[in-house]
């Protein structure tokens, strides 16, 4: 059986609250699970305690079990000391969207011709003034 550390939701629409369990990974996020293992409230300020609450006695039973973390759920034990922490990497996360590269490519086209066009006027204004002389 895969048993997997994750969040169920729970609470109203707009209102998340989140029950932290183990779960066979078989199961719907917020149907049947093993065990309860703490919750996670979004809602409450970062540096809440209550923000996060975990049995760290049963977390690591699971852990030992071979249960393995979500990644929010392994984000929650590495800052409680539990999981060491791993190096993560998104290069794709830093990176505009198809409409703001669209924009961007866009801005790009008028500054060029926004600097061509001045290069162009003086030339033409150096030809017209000798022409009239």
């Amino acid at each position: 059986m895969a048993m997997k550390i994750r969040l169920a939701r729970g609470g109203s629409k707009k209102r998340p609250f989140y029950r932290v369990v183990a779960a066979d990974s078989r199961m719907p996020r917020d149907g049947r699970f093993i065990e309860k293992l703490g919750t996670y409230n979004p809602l409450l300020p970062k540096d809440s305690e209550d923000r996060v609450k975990l049995d760290m006695e049963r977390v690591q039973y699971w852990l030992d079990q071979g249960a393995q973390p979500t990644d929010r759920v392994s984000r929650f034990l590495e800052a409680a000391g539990t999981l060491e922490k791993k190096e993560r990497n998104n290069p794709n996360k830093a990176k505009p969207g198809k409409k703001a590269q669209e924009r961007a490519e866009e801005k790009a086209a008028k500054a060029a011709e926004a600097t061509e066009a001045p290069a162009e006027e003086p030339a033409v204004e150096a030809a017209e003034e000798a022409a009239a002389e």
